[in-house]
């Protein structure tokens, strides 16, 4: 394989950037002569997340937003791939475009970011400040009392906001804090039982060209076969749903040996209403890992409201 120069795409955030130099210090290990460029892109969204603004599922674009810019450079070939966080894909790509590489999975839960240290501690009527439909219906689900406000920015300017008492309480990814090394007191991560992580959470991908086979040769030295696994079972679950930003969907999965257990929930936007489902089956490729997703997510469809996955 040859290639002159391998172009990553990424959006021009901390965390994004931090991504990309983990998928080229993961290349390097495999092909220590390849010559990476890393392409910082600042895409329209970006733009858009100025403090007020409507949240990301009323955006037109919606989960695949913050994606397009980059989706449109790998299609013209002006870069090879773009790296994403996963869970910030939409379950239906563009058409010529395909993720089917990912890195080993990095921490999958939730943190609870407040100067309480539990959600049962928030006073009544607290104000927690939120942009995902999902975690906005669960902290609804568990204290129907909350105010949930619109709420963006990177990782260190949501904790900036959380520690002048903008609001009382967020959510964060466990993984972008530890990625970026971040160590704060009102960081208190959330067991899974707790609050189910979103589809993909905690890894990282690579999209690229269907018909790029250089690049997915590279690629296939770096993935993480048994994350594929779960993840491309968790994005089943979403496909199968037609899940959007609009929508609360949970989805997790874990392998255990040569077996798949896969939990998903979906929920109703106000939290009153909890649809779950969990199946364990044996996945040793690929197409069973799809089929235990597609398997789950169809057995939701028969049970919830059709209103709920508008």
């Amino acid at each position: 394989m040859s290639l002159e120069v391998f172009k990553i795409g990424t959006r021009n955030s901390p965390l994004a950037l931090r991504q990309a130099d983990i998928l080229c210090v993961a290349l390097k290990k495999v092909q220590p002569d390849l010559d990476i460029e890393i392409v910082p892109i600042k895409s329209k969204a970006d733009w858009k997340k100025n403090e007020g603004e409507k949240p990301l599922s009323e955006e037109s674009g919606g989960k695949g937003l913050f994606a397009k810019e980059i989706e449109e450079m790998i299609l013209t070939g002006l870069i090879d791939c773009g790296v994403h966080s996963l869970k910030d894909m939409a379950s239906f790509l563009p058409e010529g475009l395909i993720i089917e590489h990912v890195l080993p999975r990095d921490n999958p839960l939730d943190a609870f970011v407040s100067k309480y240290k539990t959600i049962a501690e928030l006073p009544e009527g607290a104000v927690v400040g939120s942009c995902s439909a999902r975690r906005s219906a669960m902290i609804l689900s568990m204290r129907p009392d909350i105010k949930i406000v619109p709420f963006r920015g990177n990782v260190q300017t949501r904790l900036d906001k959380i520690n002048s008492g903008q609001v009382d309480a967020t959510f964060l990814a466990m993984a972008g804090i530890e990625r970026l090394d971040i160590k704060d007191k009102n960081i208190h991560p959330l067991a899974a039982k707790e609050m189910l992580p979103a589809c993909g959470q905690g890894v990282i991908c690579m999209e690229t060209r269907v018909d790029d086979t250089k690049s997915h040769e590279l690629l296939n030295k770096v993935h993480c076969v048994e994350t594929g696994f779960c993840v491309f079972a968790e994005r089943e679950v979403l496909g199968a749903l037609d899940g959007s930003c609009h929508t609360p969907i949970a989805a997790f999965a874990e392998m255990n040996e040569n077996i798949l257990n896969l939990h998903a929930e979906v929920y109703a936007l106000d939290g009153r209403e909890v649809f779950k489902k969990s199946f364990s089956g044996q996945c040793e490729n690929v197409e069973q890992a799809m089929q235990i997703g597609q398997s789950v997510g169809h057995d939701l469809t028969n049970i919830v409201p059709v209103g709920m996955l508008a």
